[in-house]
């Protein structure tokens, strides 16, 4: 019998496709906002970097980018829940 949890061996592992690679893109800019557009949630969360399949130095571009979009008016605020 093996250790292994069954809820391992069940789902296959898939990972995320890195947008920004697939893109050719070294630095995150705020002013793109196509692209900061595929980072964020319907409500305008930041997606977690589980999500977006993103190296931690290139989620930490795209946050700080989102946010710089948002204080210039060029994307929205996260949304209330209700």
């Amino acid at each position: 019998m093996s250790a292994v949890p069954k809820y391992v061996k069940d789902r296959p592992g898939r990972r995320r496709r890195n947008l920004l690679a697939e893109a050719d893109v070294s630095v995150v800019d705020w002013k793109d906002v196509d692209l900061l557009r595929k980072f964020i949630s319907d409500r305008g969360k930041i997606r977690a970097r589980r999500v977006t399949g993103l190296s931690p130095t290139q989620q930490k571009q795209v946050a700080q980018a989102i946010k710089n979009a948002r204080e210039m008016a060029l994307l929205p605020y996260p949304s209330s829940a209700r």
